[in-house]
């Protein structure tokens, strides 16, 4: 059958017309979605996308911020910042280190610029620049810039920047330079900086940091860090927020527009409640005792092997440490740039420990030499008596009444193995009560009437278990809640000793002060809650916290750890029996005071080595200051270490006053000499 052509025309035009329609309907479709998309991406997308594209094309560098600084509590700086401009130098790669002939020609043009256009007080000799290039990379990487020289003038900045293309690999940066008092006043205290980059991987603190997303708060790799100490400790405080270098950027990374400068806040100020006199009394004290004692005539009072001291003086009621001497010191301007070279630390390394805080020993040529001597860390000897006798009276193994017969000795353990404990020099001290058991410093009393009746109280592990307590109640052997970091606990030997040989033993022994060791600042918190009735103070280091302009932060106020009730009788007790302890150096005094000498023994690489201790508030009746000085190998306490805690408590008294007004009760007698009355003539053995 043959179609019509007609029809068929027909239909064929329909179809085409039909396609067409189709297409059109398509376009229009593809069309209208593309429009929408546009008005999404304009008007929704738009504002995000733009950002987006900012952002890419912006660079930011973090500014480090000025740090804040560190002020006594009188509000002289002890460790503060500065703006300088400072002259690096780096080793290019073609650069040759080991032929130093380049470097001898740019040291002789860098010291005739300084010659003529610097400050003569920061003169530089041609040793000195090429020590700085460190070209042997003893404290350096190849890629780090060396600091030559900071705080140039603005003349050697003018010559430098004219003549920049005479001195190949120096650049003049500006920066922020930590400077301490040249006084160096608590410096272990105040601790160091070191650089970021190069403590970020050793201190978790610092390695959290580098995970910091706000560019506020990154730290810059060759920033100066908090290492040791308050600078540590208040690391978040002072360092401040960044500032940030903005500039645009095209493509290839090069700069199209000018730079915007956010500028860094500067870290808050730290108000210290170490006064800057008494510190430095204090130290004064400890060297010139230590130089006396070393060198006496009087083989008596001779204690050769004395090199280091330490003292803290503490508030009672406050806590505030208004003193805190570790001895040598060092001036902590050798960490200027956050580095110290390999012949300063060498020189320093036995120093740079706080000593009242940790286990440092003297410096000596070898370590064999150094394993005969005892180390900062010290038993607490006879100063431990007035706490025995209160854990006796409070135990009720004896009354404030009750008599005991010294008559020099006192055994304990088995038929054929007694173990004897003698007072020094063999004394006996005949009929004692508590308080004059304090004041003769009876080793049998404390032994017989404390430690073995608490053994035959308690039996076994239980009676150190006790003792334990009583210790950790008062301070000791624990952490004295000071938040300083790397403070340690002490260490306790009294359970060895129960292990090792019996309870009977370790209690016997730890009642007249060995079987631990104890550290400077723990013993004088301890004798500040002897002064104050059982109150364990926090040690205070920092008064107030203010903005770079003068406003408070941040206030501190008394913090008491925890408390020991005792009935009025106990302390009455023992402050008749530290009331009358002879010392030396103490004669004609203004105030009363209480105290306590010990002579802690320390057995050192086959020799006993006496350690002088000696702890001490005033005034007697309303207790201000309470302070421990402790001299290892420094002899006896009465005479070792007495002379020292005075020349403290006069400069406490005239500076800010024990009894409220300062500069009233100034004492004038001879600190080195009055009072030799006597020594608390006894070591604990």
């Amino acid at each position: 059958m043959h179609d019509d052509p007609q029809k068929r025309e027909i239909t064929n035009r329909r179809h085409f017309s039909f396609r067409l329609n189709f297409f059109f309907f398509v376009v229009f479709a593809l069309f209208s979605v593309l429009i929408i998309q546009l008005a999404i991406l304009q008007f929704v997308d738009g504002p995000k996308l733009s950002a987006e594209g900012s952002r890419k094309s912006t660079r930011s560098n973090p500014i480090a911020p000025i740090r804040g600084n560190i002020y006594a509590s009188d509000g002289t700086p002890i460790a503060y910042s500065t703006s300088t401009q400072s002259l690096y130098f780096s080793i290019s790669p073609d650069f040759k280190t080991k032929n130093n002939t380049e470097a001898l020609e740019i040291a002789n043009k860098l010291v005739k610029v300084f010659d003529e256009k610097g400050d003569p007080e920061k003169a530089m000799t041609v040793d000195d620049v090429i020590r700085q290039m460190d070209l042997d990379f003893r404290r350096n990487t190849i890629s780090t810039p060396r600091r030559i020289k900071s705080g140039l003038t603005l003349k050697e900045i003018a010559y430098f920047m004219e003549h920049r293309s005479e001195f190949k690999g120096i650049d003049i940066i500006e920066e922020s330079v930590r400077n301490y008092s040249k006084d160096s006043v608590a410096v272990q205290l105040v601790g160091y900086l070191k650089k970021y980059k190069g403590v970020r991987e050793t201190l978790s603190f610092y390695k959290e940091k580098s995970e910091e997303k706000d560019p506020l708060y990154q730290y810059t790799e060759d920033e100066d860090v908090g290492f040791d100490g308050l600078e540590y400790m208040y690391q978040d405080v002072l360092r401040g927020t960044n500032g940030l270098k903005q500039y645009p950027v095209n493509n290839a990374e090069r700069i199209i527009g000018p730079m915007e400068i956010t500028n860094p806040t500067k870290g808050s100020d730290i108000y210290l409640t170490i006064n800057q006199q008494v510190q430095m009394k204090t130290e004064e004290a400890i060297v010139n005792q230590i130089k006396k004692i070393s060198t006496s005539g009087s083989r008596s009072e001779r204690a050769e092997f004395a090199k280091i001291g330490y003292a803290v003086a503490m508030e009672v009621d406050t806590g505030k440490v208004v003193a805190m001497a570790s001895m040598p010191d060092y001036d902590p301007n050798i960490w200027s740039g956050g580095r110290i070279s390999p012949e300063d630390y060498d020189n320093f390394k036995t120093v740079l420990s706080n000593g009242t805080i940790r286990e440092v020993y003297a410096k000596y040529e070898t370590e064999k030499e150094r394993n005969r001597h005892p180390s900062s860390l010290v038993p607490p000897g006879s100063t431990l008596k007035p706490l025995s006798v209160l854990i006796g009276l409070n135990e009720k193994l004896f009354t404030t009444s009750t008599v005991y017969n010294d008559t020099g000795l006192f055994t304990f353990g088995k038929e054929g193995h007694k173990v004897p404990i003698k007072n020094a020099g063999n004394h006996a001290y005949g009929l004692l009560d508590p308080a004059k058991a304090i004041t003769k410093s009876s080793n049998p009393f404390m032994a017989a009437m404390v430690g073995n009746k608490m053994y035959e109280k308690y039996k076994g592990k239980a009676g150190v278990d006790i003792w334990d307590n009583y210790m950790k109640q008062f301070g000791l052997g624990v952490l004295t809640g000071s938040g300083l970091p790397g403070e340690i606990t002490g260490t306790v030997d009294y359970y060895h000793e129960a292990e090792t040989a019996s309870s009977q033993s370790a209690l016997v022994r730890a009642a007249f002060g060995q079987q631990a060791r104890y550290t400077p600042l723990q013993l004088a918190q301890y004798t500040a809650m002897l002064a104050n009735h059982g109150k364990r103070m926090k040690p205070q280091f920092v008064s107030e916290i203010k903005t770079s302009d003068g406003k408070l932060v941040q206030g501190f106020k008394p913090e008491v750890l925890n408390t020991v009730d005792l009935p009025d009788a106990y302390w009455k007790e023992i402050e008749t029996g530290m009331s009358q302890v002879s010392v030396q150096g103490f004669n004609g005094v203004s105030y009363t005071f209480n105290r306590k000498t010990g002579t802690a023994q320390s057995s050192v690489a086959g020799r006993t080595a006496d350690n002088a201790v000696f702890i001490a508030y005033a005034p007697a009746d309303k207790p201000k200051l309470a302070v421990a000085v402790v001299i290892p190998d420094g002899g006896f306490g009465g005479w070792g270490a007495a002379p020292i805690a005075r020349q403290i408590f006069d400069a406490y008294d005239y500076e800010i006053g024990l009894k409220g007004v300062p500069g009233k009760g100034k004492d004038t007698a001879n600190n080195s000499d009055a009072g030799a009355n006597g020594t608390d003539g006894n070591a604990a053995q």
